[in-house]
């Protein structure tokens, strides 16, 4: 009796604070009508027990008492480290005492080198197999605006062309059937864990997000070397934004480009080289990538560098064959050829 009064007394201070708190309200109804075109479909809420995804379950725990479907709420145990699956339990329990049952589906698979590349892969892969038993069409996670920094600020780091540097969608599908939706990508962090500590009073660390070997920590240090050289984050997220617009426009080119182009056999995608070499660069890797990310299914496209390195050889002159991401890429005089890699 005891516990189930603590838990009714936790619910309750769930609900007041997104009614009395100004600041917390706020964000709820930015949050509620972004997320509003979901109120009748299977959704899941990707949880890994930090500031972020604490308050995208709370924000989400909120919409099940404004009378909408009850979400999913999943972690994606990856065991990598020692006590992984305790610190997953221990969510599970923070959860439970606000009445938000949490699923942990355990990675079986070791992760040994590329770790936090192959731990995005598997936790994907986690989620998307969970959502096609359970019949859910969406996956909302707690990405903000300082990701789309980072994320900016990486891709810049190997390079990347117009599309990476507009980082992430709002929207973006990772299956045929299941779309990744991001609602608080215009949240700060400051503010995300500002409603976590306020509903949960607490929030677990993950210690790799510390660790100076990660591209992404030395990222983080950085951002904050540009803040007091003066280059502010609201800047930097103008930029991405500008850049996503201009990519967009691209995109619209080059999906109508690539239905001219590209030809789908049954083993076997074909590009018409001719047309396909009088296009520049950024066109030629665009057309390159989602023809291999449409034949392979895959989530992620392959890095633009090493697509880069292959639209080198193929436009060299000579006759080419090399493999990327699986597959084999072959060019005739007229045609690119991809096929299987056996």
């Amino acid at each position: 009796k005891l516990n189930m009064s603590k838990k009714n007394s936790n619910v309750l201070n769930l609900k007041k604070n997104f009614k009395s708190n100004k600041k917390i309200s706020e964000m709820y109804s930015m949050f509620k009508t972004r997320v509003h075109k979901l109120k009748n479909q299977p959704t899941a809420v990707a949880v890994s027990g930090g500031p972020d995804s604490l308050a995208l379950s709370a924000m989400s725990k909120a919409l099940e008492y404004d009378k909408w479907k009850k979400f999913k709420f999943i972690l994606v145990d990856h065991g990598i480290r020692k006590n992984s699956n305790k610190e997953a339990l221990q969510v599970k329990k923070l959860l439970s005492k606000f009445n938000i049952s949490l699923i942990i589906l355990i990675n079986k698979k070791p992760i040994v080198k590329n770790i936090q590349s192959k731990a995005r892969e598997i936790r994907y892969n986690l989620l998307k197999e969970f959502c096609k038993k359970k019949k859910i069409k969406y996956i909302l996670t707690a990405h903000h605006s300082e990701d789309q920094i980072e994320t900016f600020l990486i891709r810049l780091s190997r390079g990347s062309g117009v599309q990476g540097l507009s980082s992430m969608r709002e929207i973006s599908r990772i299956d045929k059937n299941i779309k990744l939706f991001r609602p608080t990508l215009d949240f700060k962090k400051k503010d995300l864990v500002y409603l976590t500590k306020k509903i949960f009073g607490k929030f677990f660390i993950d210690p790799s997000n510390k660790n100076s070997k990660y591209l992404r920590t030395k990222i983080r240090k950085l951002i904050v070397e540009l803040e007091k050289s003066g280059i502010k984050k609201e800047q930097i997220v103008k930029s991405i934004k500008n850049l996503g617009s201009s990519s967009d426009t691209i995109s619209l080119y080059v999906k109508n480009l690539y239905r001219n182009l590209v030809t789908k056999r049954k083993k076997a995608i074909n590009i018409d080289y001719l047309k396909f070499s009088t296009e520049n660069i950024e066109i030629q890797l665009r057309i390159l990538s989602n023809a291999i990310k449409n034949f392979t299914r895959s989530y992620y496209p392959q890095r633009s560098k090493k697509i880069i390195n292959v639209l080198k050889l193929l436009n060299s002159g000579k006759h080419a064959k090399l493999t990327l991401g699986g597959c084999i890429i072959e060019k005739s005089k007229k045609v690119i050829y991809i096929t299987k890699e056996h």
